[in-house]
């Protein structure tokens, strides 16, 4: 017995809040879209800063949604403590040019002491990371309906008897040494030494939530890359999910239905889904059913739908829609 449950998607705010609602240029404005689910795939800030988190914190309080999981990305480079410590830090030390805007906040003191040092106090580093992580693990951002999740597989149950898995995941191959990073060569999300978190075969996990994309799905940067992970390709083969979301690659915007018969590339065949840009702007979303109820239900083991969330384009403009997906999840 399933239930059609509807899920909003977000990707790569970077602290970007929605538009007003009177904005006639662009579907990522206020109100987000309802849903029951809310996911949103990581690079909640630009850089890190307390300031940032506070202002995607209180973005995604304001969502309407029973559940809304949140994993970080690469430059949420304060929620890998590890990273911020080591050498992260040094990009609150200076300005970080993303687009057009120079982003070097001063939000407590930490900044001020990090400009004035070489040789930063690593229990005040500690501490500003870890008053990060608390903010999205407080009794406040649980009441809001906002569970931020590590690397691994995390169950929920919502009201409605909608039972699913996730798979989380906010490490991509590194890249100008940004945070959750690791070597393109190292195999993290297949069984083996390389391993800590792998991903479940099928059927483990209905939602596979990753930061960044499996290669060649929504991953292509000019003028002729594809950028995503090739392990992780491997694991979304074997886990079979209904649904895989990322960002990262801001130019990947859109969704594709990977149907996995073996006749495409890496055995999946990919179908783009196309989307109105004149409804997309009126209903503040891209919104795809494929529910029971719809002319073509997911058929579940042996598709995926794909879907690149970023709400960034590359100039780093909030200017692409967040993904408003309805289909079948198990019943309790």
């Amino acid at each position: 017995m399933t239930i059609k449950t509807r899920i909003c998607m977000l990707s790569d705010t970077h602290t970007s809040t929605p538009h007003p609602a009177t904005s006639t240029s662009t579907p990522y404005r206020h109100p987000l879209p309802a849903a029951d689910i809310l996911l949103h795939a990581g690079d909640l800030t630009k850089v890190g800063y307390l300031t940032e988190h506070e202002t995607t914190l209180s973005v995604l309080a304001s969502a309407t949604a029973e559940l809304k999981l949140v994993i970080a990305g690469n430059h949420d480079i304060t929620l890998d403590a590890e990273h911020f410590l080591s050498t992260g830090y040094r990009r609150h030390q200076r300005p970080e040019r993303l687009g057009t805007e120079r982003i070097l906040h001063t939000d407590d003191n930490l900044q001020t002491e990090l400009r004035n040092t070489t040789k930063p106090d690593k229990t005040a580093l500690s501490s500003y990371a870890a008053s990060i992580r608390d903010l999205w693990t407080s009794d406040g951002a649980r009441k809001a309906g906002i569970i931020y999740l590590d690397e691994g597989v995390h169950s929920f149950t919502l009201s409605t008897g909608a039972k699913f898995t996730v798979y989380a995941s906010a490490y991509t191959p590194e890249f100008y040494n940004w945070a959750f990073a690791y070597p393109r060569s190292q195999d993290r999300f297949n069984p083996g030494p390389q391993a800590v978190n792998p991903v479940p075969d099928y059927p483990g996990v209905a939602i596979m939530l990753t930061h960044g994309p499996p290669l060649g799905i929504l991953d292509f940067v000019p003028p002729d890359l594809n950028v995503g992970c090739g392990h992780l390709l491997r694991a979304v083969r074997r886990a079979r999910p209904r649904v895989h979301l990322f960002g990262h690659i801001h130019e990947g915007w859109g969704a594709r239905r990977g149907v996995w018969d073996g006749d495409g590339e890496e055995g999946v065949r990919l179908e783009e889904v196309g989307t109105d840009e004149k409804e997309v702007l009126e209903r503040r979303g891209a919104f795809v059913d494929v529910s029971a109820e719809s002319e073509r239900p997911l058929r579940v083991g042996e598709e995926t739908l794909f879907v690149n969330a970023s709400i960034m384009d590359v100039g780093y403009q909030a200017r692409n829609a967040p993904w408003v997906v309805d289909l079948e999840l198990p019943v309790a």
